[in-house]
């Protein structure tokens, strides 16, 4: 081989080519005869290089081997809507050139930029805004990378404050919040370092007829290599963000945007937005009168209304009856405690700023609880245990209190104070696997049970920096897996993504929109157990200490409440709905009959309600259908004389000349059977 060419792998084959070559060069020799594969989303816009991100543009080495990255896939997506955020910064600085920039990364489903600007943008803003970044895709601005000393780079960005921070915490900054609970933890203030954290680089846009530059960034790249590469975008919103995510440092003004690798594909997602929109938790809670956030209370905070409170009710009385059947003794502890209790379970070191603050009693401090697990521990340790009491199921409904930053709290879904459905399971070493499977197995049947079918697991394995001893790691992670096994669950593995205490399971689910939600884990705790020196008597007399199964299968009420307010846009399933029957009498003088058939519903255990008000009968079917309710009964004269009503459903169907009992029979049927009518 000449000293000019190079070795290099392509599609699982070897392949000689000539020294200079970039990785767009290489991935053309790969191409069909007939050219690039045609379709939206197969367009190569980046390579993976020796498995790294690369830029078309970036030369190879001898011994490289070379992917494309094509623009519909995972990775190809980020990069061309972090290119995107890239457009959208320039188009900022050229209609408002006094913006200095924040950061710019690619999030899921889209991207944002964060900009120091003397006031909000408005809706017109990013109209003008988004005007612009059409003229720069339309141009064909090519993105050029460069590698810069630090200095240099402070040089050429010597008026943006931001940047120049972030040169100097190159290599050792924590990742800032961005301040949405959408976004991807892997947003680092890094985003603008090349990998590796030792060398800086540089994008420029450059003007593709001159090739002088238009703009720049220091970034890390990559990038796809010009802005027509750049299919469909658009502007969504803006909002105040704090640099880095902290309430001490200045507050940025952030632009949201999507992007997608055709026309088609972003409005699909739009249409999906507007669909959640449409379901948005906080949104049916008000409307449905179920709950609500009393700013004389505070963020975070919520408050259940007699509807909302009744489907809670509901849920929790189920659940704890399935919990029963499981053989879970309930327990109940209290809100708060004092600080020895979580500095010996290590959580004051671990967690103490998502704690809230410490208050003074009797000369002791005292915190509110944001985890049961300590108290449950206690009560364990509150008498000597024998082999033969294992496994001990705990199980609470327990309040818990965390100190989310306000940029995160998001309704239900994202609280400060919420109800975890909590237990903690302690077995011996030989009881672990068969109690993971079984636990497994029931959390999945009750998440069935409340219509939730589509499900997803991800098994997180030991951390490169973990404590505790590597065999009862590879014990508790084979026993995980084999609980997922048994199952049947769809899973995949997170190596190195477990807690640094201990591996676990996350149970996701899709909802009925296709909208993917983190619910139940399942965590083996290496750690509690040793820091509270909890023990049992084995069979040989001898003093062993227990395994214990940390398990929220819901995660908290208040989110599943939300989950499920989502899932069914508010038309709960009639065992969950706060009103299952409205009465609507077509006079006055029918209320007392359909007082009567109500009567006989509650005697069933149905909730009932007869609309009394002074409104006509067609605005109380319009105001049940508005609640949602499952079932309408309708009773005029006719109806009275043959013993009848005339049973009307949600979505409009309706049967006329029902008799009384068979309509009762029907509705209690359908509670009973706890599915969507």
């Amino acid at each position: 081989m000449s000293a000019q060419q190079l070795h290099i792998t392509l599609a699982g084959r070897e392949h000689v080519v000539d020294a200079g070559t970039t990785a767009g060069d290489a991935l053309r020799l790969s191409e069909p005869a007939g050219g690039p594969a045609a379709g939206p989303g197969s367009a190569v816009i980046a390579a993976r290089v020796n498995g790294e991100l690369r830029d078309l543009a970036a030369p190879l080495a001898d011994g490289d081997a070379v992917e494309p990255v094509e623009v519909g896939s995972d990775d190809g997506r980020a990069i061309m809507r972090h290119s995107t955020a890239h457009v959208m910064a320039q188009a900022v600085q050229e209609l408002f050139p006094e913006a200095k920039l924040g950061i710019g990364p690619p999030v899921e489903n889209g991207f944002y930029y964060d900009f120091d600007v003397a006031a909000p943008f408005s809706p017109e803003d990013l109209k003008a805004i988004e005007q612009r970044m059409r003229q720069i895709v339309k141009q064909g601005q090519r993105f050029s990378r460069r590698e810069v000393s630090d200095e240099q780079a402070r040089k050429e960005l010597a008026g943006e404050p931001y940047k120049l921070e972030l040169i100097g915490l190159k290599g050792g900054a924590a990742a800032p919040d961005a301040g949405s609970p959408t976004a991807p933890s892997e947003v680092s203030v890094e985003e603008a370092v090349e990998v590796g954290g030792s060398q800086l680089t540089i994008y420029d846009n450059l003007d593709p007829a001159t090739g002088q530059e238009c703009w720049k960034d220091l970034c890390r790249g990559p990038h796809v290599p010009t802005t027509r590469q750049i299919p469909a975008f658009k502007l969504m919103r803006s909002s105040g963000a704090y640099w880095r995510g902290s309430e001490k440092n200045p507050q940025l003004q952030r632009i949201y945007g999507t992007a997608w690798e055709s026309r088609e594909a972003q409005d699909e997602y739009l249409k999906l937005l507007a669909e959640a929109e449409r379901r948005d938790h906080r949104r049916l809670g008000a409307e449905l009168d179920l709950f609500s956030f009393p700013t004389e209370i505070g963020s975070g905070l919520p408050v259940f209304h007699p509807k909302g409170a009744t489907v809670r009710r509901v849920m929790e009385q189920y659940s704890g009856r399935r919990h029963e059947e499981a053989g879970y003794q309930f327990v109940h502890t209290p809100h708060v405690t004092k600080e020895q209790l979580f500095q010996t379970s290590g959580h004051l070191g671990f967690y103490a700023d998502s704690m809230f603050p410490p208050m003074e009693l009797d000369g002791a401090r005292y915190y509110m609880k944001p985890m049961n697990c300590p108290m449950h521990v206690l009560i364990y340790s509150s008498r000597g245990r024998s082999y033969r009491e294992l496994p001990l199921r705990l199980f609470e409904f327990g309040t818990v209190y965390r100190y989310e930053k306000s940029g995160v709290v998001h309704g239900l879904t994202r609280a400060r104070g919420f109800t975890q459905d909590d237990s903690h399971i302690f077995c011996t070493p030989d009881q672990l696997a068969p109690e993971l499977a079984s636990l497994l197995e029931f959390v999945v049947g009750l998440l069935r049970d409340f219509g939730l079918t589509e499900f997803e697991a991800e098994l997180s394995t030991r951390p490169e920096k973990f404590v505790g001893d590597p065999a009862e790691w590879d014990a508790a992670e084979a026993a995980l897996k084999h609980a997922l096994d048994a199952s049947g669950l769809p899973y995949v593995i997170a190596e190195g993504e477990g807690a640094f205490y201990a591996p676990k399971i996350d149970v996701h689910v899709k909802d009925a929109i296709g909208r993917r939600w983190q619910l139940s884990t399942l965590q083996v705790d290496f750690q509690e157990p040793g820091r509270f020196g909890i023990e049992y008597q084995a069979p040989d007399g001898s003093r062993q200490r227990p395994y214990m199964i940390h398990r929220a299968l819901f995660g908290s009420i208040e989110r599943f409440f939300g989950i499920l307010l989502e899932h069914y846009a508010g038309a709960f399933p009639p065992w969950l709905a706060p009103v299952q029957v409205t009465g609507i009498p077509i006079t006055d003088a029918h209320v007392p009959y359909l007082e009567n058939v109500a009567a006989q519903l509650r005697g069933q255990g149905i909730r009932v309600e007869v609309d009394t008000s002074d409104d006509r009968m067609q605005k109380k079917i319009r105001n049940a259908q508005r609640q949602k309710v499952p079932f309408m009964l309708l009773a005029g004269d006719e109806d009275v004389a043959k013993g009848a009503v005339s049973f009307r459903f949600r979505d409009g169907g309706q049967r006329n000349g029902v008799p009384v009992a068979d309509a009762i029979a029907e509705i209690a049927s359908a509670v009973q059977r706890r599915i969507q009518v």
